[in-house]
């Protein structure tokens, strides 16, 4: 008898049909529309095998209605969805996809860092608006990247990779982690200091830690009161990270150069949300990974589990 498998959204044909060899597949057929909780709860209650988005929360309500439950897959590699106590208390794994979207997200860090310092999207809207009738010596003026310091809070995977595009600009690479990383110092030249000395020297704070209670509200008015007048913001990595409130007041005071931000503390962001009214706030949905290759990739990954569990077989990349 094949085991069940609930799908949380509508993914590609090809990608889903391999694994009907070893599944009994229901699946949720809305590509961009989130599966209503209650129909989600109703959903587990007989499924072994869950394949879920960062936008379904796997909590100890939703375990409660699947006592089958033995696998979750995870489509990402940030799994702050998924509490990880409450499946271990139960014996049931959960997997992520490290390792395939470094680059992906790395260069979507880099396009927002331009993006804010050279004031593309503003730049944009202004030529768009009409507004360009001249030439003038301060028109637009940007911040310049190349030479400047660039702090990485978070020297992972991702980090690292920020870290060493860095490198082409001719930058001072600061960066603070839970641990020092030796190697890339010794390789790199990156260089470890406190947090608090990072927002202090840093032209460029750019944020690639991970989303835990350690790091809930870590830049908050406090910290960015100890930031460069002129310094830009960079957060790909989670909101609830950055106090959303504290960075308004804090650029609405005109404090900071600019902020650019892929995540939020809710998703989708509110447009009545007070960061989208300022013009120094460069906001996208969400996509650090969104490249055609990366997200086949982790699709592929997560099927690679699953046939994995489908055959019998040992699962890897477990977060449990």
């Amino acid at each position: 008898m094949k085991k069940k498998l609930f799908i949380t959204r509508k993914f590609p044909a090809h990608i889903v049909e391999p694994l009907k060899e070893y599944y009994d597949i229901e699946q949720w057929e809305e590509e961009e529309i989130v599966i209503p909780r209650e129909k989600l709860l109703a959903a587990v209650a007989d499924c072994e095998v869950l394949w879920v988005t960062l936008a379904d929360q796997v909590d100890e309500e939703l375990l409660l209605h699947a006592p089958k439950l033995k696998l979750v897959t995870n489509l990402a590699v940030g799994y702050n969805n998924i509490d990880v106590k409450a499946l271990r208390k139960r014996e049931i794994m959960a997997t992520n996809t490290p390792g395939v979207l470094t680059n992906t997200t790395a260069d979507l860090v880099w396009g927002l860092l331009l993006a804010t310092a050279r004031r593309i999207p503003e730049s944009e809207r202004y030529l768009r608006e009409g507004k360009w009738k001249s030439w003038y010596p301060m028109q637009l003026v940007g911040k310049d990247v190349s030479g400047s310091t660039i702090g990485i809070i978070g020297m992972g995977r991702i980090g690292q990779a920020v870290a060493r595009r860095a490198k082409g600009f001719d930058m001072k690479i600061l960066y603070n982690n839970r641990r020092r990383r030796h190697e890339v110092e010794e390789m790199y030249g990156f260089q470890y200091v406190s947090l608090e000395d990072l927002l202090k020297q840093s032209d460029f704070v750019v944020i690639m830690t991970p989303f835990n209670n350690d790091t809930v509200g870590l830049i908050g008015a406090k910290e960015l009161a100890l930031m460069k007048d002129d310094a830009v913001l960079i957060n790909a990595s989670r909101g609830g990270i950055i106090d959303e409130n504290a960075l308004y007041g804090t650029l609405k005071n005109g404090k900071l150069w600019a902020a650019g931000l892929d995540v939020f503390e809710q998703e989708p962001i509110a447009l009545s949300h007070p960061l989208l009214t300022l013009p120094n706030v460069v906001a996208i949905p969400h996509i650090g990974s969104a490249s055609l290759q990366t997200r086949t990739a982790m699709l592929m990954l997560n099927v690679k589990e699953l046939t994995a569990y489908g055959q019998g077989k040992a699962v890897t990349n477990r977060i449990d």
